[in-house]
């Protein structure tokens, strides 16, 4: 009986879309090891790296920087249990680490009893959090247009307030040193004291920024180079030479989404011309201009590729969700050139998107506040109404705009210029 839950588990895991694959997990793993939250950490998903599950005091607080201090002190990928700083606490944590794409699975809170059964409850564990990475990796692989559009919006909600939140304590600390250097304060060993957390502080905000920076950008060099892997075994399994141009090494940065587009687009383009006769060489080129990337595949083949295959309509459809164009040059027997273009900045926002919503002035206003970063107990302050009427309000705001979390509903109001 016991198999064919887990059997079960494994199947409903396989399927689960990328919203219900932390939850999905967590149904699997439970029976095997009872915790209090589980949280995935994934760079594949740039829009979202994190992915929760469980108690509601962890999944609402733990950070990135909490995660990634954790996996940089992994070593392999083998269960951890450690001690960890996790959502602003010390806690018991079983961490597994993936290699291939640097993910991160953290179990907070576990039970695990001594003894052959918690052995294979790990090894089990271990299978099931491999089998979920996997399935992390493919789905963004082969992610539809609208979860390209909706995840390159939510990294430009995160940069955005990163942003202003670095330059709203960078002030207040800087303000602080500059008290606290004054030669007016007479304990000068607490003056030095103070300045010293002071000035780590600064450092650690620093830091923080800049890794949230890394998370929704992607040197356009380390692009390539994982394009390069990513096609290497066509090059082991087959005839064809594929010669790649690599983009200048000090090109700008992509953002994810257009890093993941541009490596899938170039993956669609060689497999469909590797189903042509009689190609041997392909070429592959990417190139910066400062505002788009650059991409060019060529073969030399009979020119059998068409525009309307469905092959190349797909890739389109890709192609046109990162706001990006395409066009392929077919000569009969000269084989088929093909160019892509993918912007580097999101699309201009939607000119009156905000009163297609059919929102209510107070929706509206909750909306606004929400933008703002507010939370529900501030906002129902600031409308002189309960945090139950803003619930209620939220849940209205969430079905109108179609929206699943607050994350979206913001970065869906930036996106259409409310501020």
């Amino acid at each position: 009986m016991q198999n064919w839950a887990l059997l079960h588990s494994i199947s409903d895991l396989a399927a689960a879309p990328l919203n219900r694959v932390a939850e999905s997990l967590r149904n699997a793993i439970l029976p095997l090891i009872p915790h209090k939250a589980l949280v995935i950490f994934t760079e594949d998903c740039t829009g979202r790296p994190q992915k929760k599950a469980g108690d509601e005091g962890v999944v609402s607080r733990v950070s990135i920087t909490e995660l990634d201090r954790l996996r940089l002190a992994m070593q392999g990928e083998d269960p951890w249990r450690t001690a960890a700083l996790i959502a602003g606490e010390e806690r018991e944590v079983i961490a597994l680490g993936y290699a291939p794409s640097q993910a991160l699975l953290v179990l907070t809170e576990p039970y695990l009893a001594e003894g052959s059964e918690s052995q294979e409850a790990l090894r089990l564990l271990s299978y099931l959090w491999r089998l979920t990475a996997r399935r992390i990796q493919e789905k963004v692989t082969d992610a539809p247009p609208s979860y390209l559009l909706e995840s390159r919006a939510a990294s430009a909600e995160r940069i955005r307030v990163t942003a202003e939140l670095i330059d709203q304590h960078s002030t207040t600390l800087e303000t602080l040193l500059a008290a606290l250097r004054s030669t007016s304060l007479d304990d000068a060993a607490a003056r030095a004291s103070v300045t010293d957390l002071a000035v780590k502080a600064l450092v650690d905000l620093r830091t923080v920024s800049d890794r949230t920076s890394d998370l929704v950008e992607e040197p356009v060099a380390t692009a390539f180079e994982r394009l390069r892997e990513d096609l290497r075994p066509l090059m082991h399994f087959s005839n064809i030479d594929i010669q790649f141009i690599e983009p200048p090494a000090n090109g700008r940065a992509l953002p994810g989404e257009v890093a993941h587009a541009a490596r899938a687009v170039v993956r669609g383009l060689v497999l469909a011309i590797a189903e042509q006769p009689d190609v041997r060489r392909v070429r592959a080129q990417w190139d910066c201009d400062g505002e788009n990337l650059l991409i060019n595949v060529r073969d030399d083949g009979l020119g059998a590729l068409t525009p309307d295959s469905p092959n190349i309509a797909r890739l389109q459809q890709r192609v046109l969700a990162v706001d990006g164009r395409m066009s392929l040059e077919v000569m009969q027997g000269w084989g088929a050139d093909i160019s892509v273009v993918l912007p580097l900045d999101p699309p201009a926002a939607p000119v009156g998107e905000v009163a297609v919503w059919d929102l209510a002035p107070r929706e509206l206003e909750v909306l606004q506040l929400l933008t703002a970063g507010q939370r529900n107990r501030s906002i129902a302050g600031a409308l002189h109404i309960s945090e139950n009427t803003v619930k209620f309000h939220i849940r209205n705001l969430f079905r109108k705009l179609d929206v699943r979390s607050r994350a979206e509903a913001i970065a869906l109001a930036h996106s259409a210029g409310l501020r």
